[in-house]
């Protein structure tokens, strides 16, 4: 993905934190499965151009969601973790169907490589 030599933080909230995160990062209400923060963007990206960002995943959520689909909360929190990462690689699933689709496209090869 570009990547070879960086690094990022996963922060594992319940959905209170989400939610607060949720209302004052992205101006939405509630909570969420996971946020990200990328540390390439903006004006002080070039400090330290081997930080990724920070992927923040409500566990809570995630429970719900795998029950919800019929999976562990470990596939859960490692398909979260995989969209978390493709957001700080550049991926968007809101912008466009096709930039949609390529970031499904991704997600289920990254899915794969893990043996899901």
């Amino acid at each position: 993905m570009g990547y070879p030599e960086t690094e990022l933080s996963l922060v594992l909230v319940d959905d209170s934190e989400i939610s607060r995160l949720n209302q004052v990062y992205l101006d939405r209400q509630g909570p969420t499965n996971v946020i990200s923060f990328s540390m390439q963007e903006g004006p002080y990206n070039e400090i330290n151009p081997q930080l990724l960002g920070d992927v923040v995943i409500s566990v809570e959520t995630a429970a719900v969601d795998a029950e919800k689909g019929g999976f562990t909360l470990e596939e859960m929190l490692d398909f979260y973790l995989i969209h978390g990462i493709l957001h700080l690689a550049g991926y968007d699933h809101e912008g466009s169907p096709d930039e949609a689709s390529r970031m499904e496209t991704k997600s289920e090869e990254i899915w794969r490589i893990l043996g899901y």
